[in-house]
């Protein structure tokens, strides 16, 4: 059976991760990255809320990846999120990734915002 491509209509997806490294659209980030659909950006990591809650109303749900492995994000940040409309699924950055990827191959309103393994 051929493998058939998946189609992000122009959105851009996670291409590929490694130790302390994300690849978004082509470009490499060190350290975490923020993923919208219009691609990636640096993030200052789980204090820098503000680039978060930015996306209200932009997002329905943010993917937060808590590096190699799962780990509760701040209550605070969460609450923060929440306020702002943002449904949080907190997880390790790998499957963050995956899931914004196959998320917005559906054509949904999603980001992700991740710490390196």
């Amino acid at each position: 059976m051929a493998m058939k491509p998946t189609e992000f209509d122009g959105a851009v997806p996670v291409d590929g991760y490694g130790p302390g490294f994300f690849r978004v659209g082509g470009k490499v980030f060190h350290g975490p990255v923020l993923v919208t659909q219009g691609g990636g950006r640096d993030w200052g990591g789980l204090q820098d809320s503000d680039a978060l809650i930015a996306l209200s109303g932009q997002i329905d749900v943010l993917f937060l990846g808590m590096g190699a492995d799962i780990a509760h994000p701040p209550k605070l940040l969460v609450e923060a999120l929440e306020q702002a409309d943002i449904m949080v699924e907190a997880m390790a950055s790998p499957t963050a990734a995956r899931t914004y990827n196959v998320t917005l191959s559906e054509g949904r309103r999603v980001a992700c915002a991740l710490i390196p393994v």
